[in-house]
This record gives structure tokens, sequence and C-alpha cells, in this order.
């Protein structure tokens, strides 16, 4: 009898313990050093002329917070081009214009310190002019890094945030030139697009690029990745701050996963929280000495599958960790209402694994997990984020 008191004593003890270090990892997550400002990319252009490609838009900072009052005392682009060929002979000029609503600008176009006050907002004009020859020929995209620092009661904090214009467009597949592969029961046409971004509205690429070879029938899949970074959910690793929680659990994730790094594994911390990423990996490991593998992820959520670390992803984005798509059930619904056919978000890749994560109403998913299985979209740099299935009879 006392043997049993002892050990319930030490079982509530142990609980309280967790507890206490459950409260204390979630209290010290939400005291993390922050900014409440918030970067978005808005009104992005490119004018082409000969031998000249003239590239801007503008930077809306906007500070959500009613009290707090946020300096930007630095705010500069640093553009990249991704292109077919050797860049040499191609030159780059950038010009950051200061908009703040109270303020002239200068002449030379200096940064100077400015405090962007509670329920406030300032922009700036980006524009980078790029000359060469053969520009058409070479140029893919521009990748244009914004780097800012927020200074305030948080402290100094260095910001980077990174956009896609695409700078060249593939014409989309036309009925007579579709070339459809013969799948389980079904036909599958992979269909290529630009490299995606945050510039692009899911819907109008959609129909841009498939609106045309659609039929009654027919399911119209985006793979998850194109998604989420067109919903702009994708950071750069110095934006993430390991805690000691991170930098100690990724080391237990086998080499290959997007969790085995301290930034990948924050990534979905911040998502979650640390408290539910703590108890899926103490649950998950009994759950293994069980011999019941993935009680990790189950646990953990969705994203805990769906993120991809630094190079798990196409260039420019193998540089950041992108994050699984946000509410891609919703994201389903509305494209199938407005496009008419069924839509599907899919995560597919060369092993035969295919995840469906949403699907709109009707989509028959035993047909799309036969069609998706030889992954028709590859995983390489096709550049088909999109594919076709259409029933075969």
């Amino acid at each position: 009898m006392e043997l049993l008191q002892l050990t319930f004593t030490f079982f509530a003890l142990s609980l309280a313990g967790l507890g206490l270090l459950l409260l204390w990892l979630e209290a010290r997550h939400r005291l993390e050093p922050s900014s409440p400002l918030k970067l978005k990319f808005e009104a992005w252009s490119v004018s082409i002329s000969p031998g000249r490609y003239c590239v801007e838009g503008f930077v809306t900072i906007n500070n959500p917070h009613g009290q707090m009052e946020v300096f930007v005392p630095e705010l500069r682009a640093k553009p990249r081009l991704l292109a077919s060929e050797s860049l040499k002979n191609i030159t780059l000029t950038t010009r950051v214009e200061p908009r703040h609503p109270d303020e002239e600008s200068r002449a030379d176009d200096y940064w100077f310190a400015y405090i962007v006050k509670g329920h406030k907002s300032t922009q700036a004009k980006i524009s980078i002019w790029i000359e060469g020859e053969q520009l058409e020929q070479r140029l893919d995209s521009l990748w244009v890094d914004i780097h800012w620092v927020n200074y305030g009661p948080f402290g100094r904090l260095k910001k980077r945030e990174g956009l896609l214009v695409p700078l060249k467009h593939p014409a989309p597949v036309q009925p007579q030139d579709a070339k459809w592969r013969v799948g389980d029961h079904c036909y599958v046409l992979a269909v290529p697009t630009h490299l995606l971004g945050v510039l692009d509205n899911i819907e109008t690429i959609l129909r841009h690029y498939a609106g045309a070879v659609l039929q009654p029938g027919d399911i119209l899949t985006i793979a998850e990745s194109p998604l989420a970074v067109m919903q702009g959910r994708y950071q750069h690793p110095s934006e993430i701050f390991p805690s000691a929680l991170a930098r100690t659990l990724c080391r237990v994730f086998h080499p290959t996963s997007s969790l085995a790094t301290a930034c990948g594994l924050q990534s979905l911390i911040n998502s979650v929280g640390p408290a539910r990423v703590l108890m899926a990996w103490l649950l998950g490991a009994l759950l293994k000495l069980a011999g019941i593998k993935g009680g990790f992820y189950r646990l953990a959520g969705p994203q805990a599958r769906l993120i991809d670390d630094v190079t798990g992803s196409t260039p420019p984005y193998d540089q950041t960790i992108v994050m699984g798509p946000e509410d891609p059930e919703k994201v389903v619904q509305l494209m199938a209402a407005a496009l008419g056919h069924g839509v599907a978000v899919v995560d597919v890749n060369d092993l035969g694994r295919v995840k469906i994560l949403a699907a709109s109403r009707g989509c028959d998913l035993k047909l799309l997990e036969r069609a998706l299985k030889p992954n028709p979209a590859g995983n390489a740099n096709e550049r088909t984020p999109l594919v076709v299935v259409r029933p075969r009879s």
C-alpha cells in the first residue's frame, strides 16, 4: 500500500513538473523579442524596352499596435537575377525612395530613421533597372531582398523579406498542344507556369494556365508548396531565432527531415507552440517504443509534415523555409466554385507518396491517388505545379 502511494505521488509530481515546464515554455515563447511591424509588397510591375527592363513596386510598412511606436532606421533593396545563362554584361541599378506620409523625401533618396506610430504606416518605392543584350531570351525572374531594421522596446531586430518578380511567362497550354499521359483509368496533364510568388493571384493562375484545357469532370490539382509561396508562407532563416528546445529536439530527427535543423523545428514551434511540440515529442517517443511510428507528426499537427527546410524548394525559395499552405480546405472550395471544376491541393514526391491535403466536394480521392502516384509534376525544376486529372471510362 505504501509503495502504491509512493508511485502515485511520484507520477503526480512528475505531471505537475511537466505542466509547469509547459507553462514556462509557452510564457517564454510569447515573451521572445518581436516587432509588431508588418511589411507588404504592393503594386509591382515590369516594363520592357529594347535592352532594358524597369521593375517598380512599393513596400508598405504597417504598425497594427495601438500604443507601441517603432523606428525603421534602415531599409534597402538587394536584387538578384535568375537567368537561363550567364549574367555577364548585365547591369542592375537600384533606387529606394522613401514615401513617408508626413515627411518630404530627400533628393538623394537617403533613408533617414523614421518612426512608425501606432495604427500608422509608411511606404517606400523600389525601382530596379536591368540593362543588357538579349534580356528577353536570357532572363527568367528577379528576386528582391528587402533588408530593414526594427528598433524599439524589443531591441534592435534585423529583418529580411524576399519577393519574386517573374520576368518570363510561358504561353498557356492549348487543347491541341496538350501532351496527356495515360494513367490508371485516367489521363494526366502536367501544366507549366512561370515561377510563382506572392504577386500571383491563385484563381488567376489556375484560370490562365489551365482554363483552356479543362473539361467537365476534370480535377485540377495544385502542389502545396507553390500554393504556400503564393500565400507568402516562406521565411529566410535569419528571421528565425531557434530556442534551446529547438536546438535540442532537432537532433533526434532523421538528417533528411526538415525538422532536423534548429530553424526548421523552430518554424514549427512558432506555428503550433513549444508545449505542443514537446508533448508530441514525448508521446511520440513512447509510441515508438511501443512499435507505433509517426506519432510525433500526427500529434504535432499537419504543418510538421509540410515544412520544407532550406534546399527543399525550387530556387530561389531553396534559401528559405517554406511552411505548408494556410487553410487549403477553404482554398479548394473557393477555387472550385470560381472555376466550375474539382480542385485539390496535394503533396506528392518521387517515392510514390501522395497526400491530398484538401479536395473540393465531389472529387474522386482514389482516382487522384492513382493518377498522382507516378508524380507527373516531377520533383525537380519542371515548373509544373498544376496537374489536370481526367477520368477515363
